[in-house]
């Protein structure tokens, strides 16, 4: 299945795809090169900025990043009502500018995230993969999931936009 938006939104460019029945696929282009791109994903004072989906009023509250193949990371959300959520895991391959893996460690059978930063002259071509490690898995989380992700990467873009990441 693939969704894309209708183009009249700040999000059409976001492309999500089940490509797999264990796998997510999410696209876009970025109006700035990959160093940027991936500078905004690797370090916490620009990822908390943009990652949580502002419009249902999740915000980070926690972010602890060790960017190296081994290294970890800690995220904690905070939603109004709401307990706070911590997700975590390990980073299994890290080649900067280009290349991020990393475990969901928070649950059993959590996904292996795989977001690729590949160059289109000065722009950034961000393939992000999210691999269950079976399709009930895949199923159980990702009811809705990628709905965020637009919006995620619209909040990204912004950022890019006003320099701020460079």
């Amino acid at each position: 299945m693939t969704t894309e938006n209708d183009g009249k939104t700040p999000f059409a460019e976001t492309k999500i795809e089940r490509t797999s029945d264990r796998e997510l696929t999410v696209t876009r282009m970025f109006d700035a090169p990959p160093r940027i791109v991936f500078a905004a994903w690797t370090t916490p004072a620009l990822f908390t900025r943009w990652w949580a989906p502002k419009s249902i009023g999740m915000r980070i509250v926690g972010c602890e990043m060790d960017v190296r193949t081994g290294g970890g990371y800690r995220l904690e959300f905070a939603m109004d009502g709401m307990d706070n959520m911590v997700f975590f895991g390990r980073y299994i391959e890290v080649v900067p500018d280009a290349l991020l893996v990393w475990t969901n460690d928070e649950e059993d059978d959590g996904a292996v995230t795989r977001v690729s930063f590949e160059a289109v002259g000065e722009r950034t071509l961000l393939t992000y993969r999210d691999l269950y490690p079976t399709a009930d898995a895949f199923e159980a989380a990702t009811d809705g999931a990628g709905a965020g992700l637009p919006e995620q990467f619209g909040q990204l873009d912004a950022l890019l936009a006003g320099g701020d990441a460079a």
